[in-house]
Formats: structure tokens, sequence, C-alpha cells
């Protein structure tokens, strides 16, 4: 699922989306109805901000009090069932209550939650834990949070916006200013984007199965204030494609005594493949081009060494599919030396590291080395091939398997 939360995101917007996406609102009263909480009633109003149709899930509560104990209202969403829908719950209630500790420098047990501790946090919090249980969303995608400007009355008088438990509840979000005069982005939904694990950015690549919107509270003029929900189940791709970033800069300042360990660093520090290629740089200087290919969660740790080993002041981000044929690895050995040899579609290569070994422990070139080490894999492929040939329509899938084979000569 991506959202995009350009006017805020509140408990409420944020499960009337997911309503709206279709999950069934008896399972999420259920759950709800399983924390034990008595005199609520969840309701949905289909209505209109800035020319845009909503949902907005409507929370009615008989109780006056809007006061608890971070502990009771934790009990409280524990009891939640399914599980999964406890646990999240759980997860944005106990890091609301970790902030509040934080600001006023007390136990999390003793937090006293004013404006959140009422049941319609409870009903909040559980209500989009249960409706993205019903839907079976297992990934959070965000695009950057629309924070308002301003000031909001809270418990104890006035207080900025955003406000600072919000603010703490979204370290790590990307956030924007937008020039709405009011709270957009509320503790409890801030809390449950954390807890949902929400990752920052583009809508990522996906087939749209169902498009969601959830109403805020207010109709704020020149902004609908709505939460668009879209999801999406994720396209399908053969499993030879990644999705892979290159990394690279240009120097021309950079002696060649660096440059010779650079390679080496940047696949130690992640990079799947890395190389220097010598150009023709501005004003006519000889320069080089480094570049790292890793994947995407390597991204930050091979930018910092390529960043810290060569002093350059930029890196080019590049996102590429790179495509990879099936391969498998067997083993020769040969006088007593393992050589590990690649096996693809349309070739075989030793890893020349083992040639080395084989080279410098029986005195021929590695040139050699490698033709003895082609004979014995010819020799093991053929020998495999008649193997497959004599097992066909064996229901064993093992009989197939060539990966660890080893075989050895003197």
């Amino acid at each position: 699922m991506w959202l995009n939360p350009i006017a805020g995101i509140s408990g409420d917007m944020l499960l009337g989306a997911l309503l709206d996406l279709g999950a069934p609102i008896d399972k999420v009263r259920l759950a709800i109805d399983s924390t034990g909480i008595t005199g609520w009633n969840l309701t949905t109003d289909s209505v209109e901000r800035q020319g845009v149709r909503a949902l907005h899930a409507v929370v009615d509560v008989d109780e006056i009090v809007t006061e608890r104990h971070a502990a009771e209202l934790l009990a409280m969403a524990r009891r939640a069932q399914p599980s999964a829908a406890a646990d999240l719950a759980v997860t944005a209630i106990h890091s609301v209550a970790q902030i509040e500790s934080t600001i006023h420098g007390a136990p999390v047990e003793s937090i006293h939650l004013h404006e959140l501790g009422g049941v319609d946090t409870i009903v909040d919090t559980v209500g989009v834990a249960a409706a993205l249980h019903a839907l079976g969303i297992d990934e959070v995608w965000s695009g950057a949070v629309g924070l308002g400007i301003g000031q909001t009355r809270a418990a104890h008088g006035m207080l900025p916006v955003p406000a600072p438990a919000t603010l703490g509840l979204l370290r790590g979000a990307t956030v924007i200013g937008i020039d709405t005069p009011t709270e957009t982005v509320t503790p409890t939904g801030a809390a449950l984007l954390s807890a949902m694990g929400a990752r920052y950015g583009p809508v990522p690549e996906m087939t749209i199965d169902a498009v969601g919107y959830g109403a805020g509270s207010r109709d704020t003029p020149g902004r609908p204030n709505v939460l668009t929900a879209v999801l999406g189940s994720k396209v399908a791709r053969n499993a030879a494609v990644d999705s892979m970033v290159m990394l690279e800069t240009t120097v021309d300042d950079v002696t060649g005594e660096v440059l010779g360990q650079l390679v080496g660093e940047l696949l130690d520090s992640g990079a799947a493949d890395a190389w220097i290629a010598p150009v023709v740089g501005k004003k006519n200087r000889p320069a080089h081009v480094i570049s790292a290919l890793c994947r995407p969660p390597s991204v930050a740790s091979v930018e910092e060494c390529l960043l810290s080993r060569t002093g350059t002041l930029g890196v080019r981000r590049t996102t590429i599919d790179r495509r990879t044929l099936p391969r498998t690895w067997i083993h020769v050995d040969v006088d007593g030396i393992p050589v590990r040899v690649k096996v693809g579609p349309h070739r075989a290569k030793p890893e020349h590291d083992d040639l080395h070994k084989v080279a410098a422990a029986t005195g021929v070139p590695v040139r050699v080395a490698a033709d003895r080490v082609q004979v014995l894999v010819a020799e093991h492929l053929h020998s495999h091939q008649h193997q497959l040939d004599a097992d066909a329509g064996s229901s064993d899938p093992m009989t197939n398997q060539m990966d660890g084979s080893s075989i050895r000569t003197q």
C-alpha cells in the first residue's frame, strides 16, 4: 500500500481510507470490541472535501474522560483480536508513550496521556490495525507527510504546530511544510505510520488494485483534506531481473595509491561490483570515473565508502535493472587443491584465485591449470547429462541438482 499524506494524517483519516479500500467494517468493529472497551460506536460517512469524495470514519464515544495512563491503554490494546492487530496497536501506543516520556522526562509506565488517553485512541489504533490485517497489507510506502503551521490547544496550553510529540514520532519520515494554518498530523497518525514501518518515496512499482480516500474532520479551504491510500500487488517479474543502484563519481585529483585500494574497499562495503575507467574531464584533465553497482540496502554503506575514500563532493545515483542468467557451482579437485567453478548456460568459469593456487602448487602456468580444469569440468558435465537422461521421469527433484558436485583427479 502507498499513502499520500500531503494534506496530513490522523487515525480517523487512515481508518477511513482503509475502509474505503474495502476493509470490512464488521471485522474492524469485532477487533475493537475484543479489547473490552465499551461506550463507543464506529460508523462511516461519505463526504466531500474540496470536490473530492472521501470516507469519514466517525467515532462516537460516551465517556467524557480523555486522560489515562499509558499502561491502561496498552492493556486494552493487548486484548485485541486478531493478535496481529493487537501487536501493531500496542506498538503505536507504546511509541506515543515513549515520546511523551522523553518530552516530559518521566518513566514510560507513569506517563499520563491527556488528549490521547480516550477510548477513541483505542478505536483508531486497533481499527487501523484490524483493517490492515483484513486487507492483507504487509508493506507500506508513503509520500512526504504534509505539516501545517500555527498553534493548537492542548492540556498544557497552546502548543506550536507540529506538536513536539508529533515531530518526535515522525523521526526518520520524509516531511514537507504546507500552508494549512492548523494541525494536519496528529500524534496518533504519526505513531501509526511508525508502527506500520512505512518507507518513504514515490509510488513503488505495482499493479493498482484499489484506491481509497479517508477524510479529515475539517473541510480545509484550498486543499482537499483527504488521505489517499493506493492498494496494489507486486508486479510479476522474471526472478532473474534485479533492481540495482549504480553509484558513480568522477575524480581528477585522487592518487593511484588510493585508486588501487578503492575497488576492494567498495566490494567490502557491500558493492556487488566495482570498477574504475579512465576519462578526459573538464579542462582536458585526465580523470577517472569510479563506478559501484549495489543492491538498494547497501547504497548507504557503499556511498559512504566512495565519499570518504576519495574526498569527492558528490555521487550520482541511477536505478537500473540487471538481468542475470541462472548459474550453479561445482567443485573439482586438482592434485588435492579444490577449485570452484561457476557453471552457466553457455560456459563454465573456474575461480581465478583457485587457478593461481593450482599453478603455484604444480609449477605450471595459470593457463595450463585452467585448461586442466576445463577438461575435468567438461567430463563432469557430460557425465551429469547422461545421469539426467537416465533419470528422466524420476519424481525426485534432487536428481536434477548439480550444485555442490565435486570430482577429483591426481
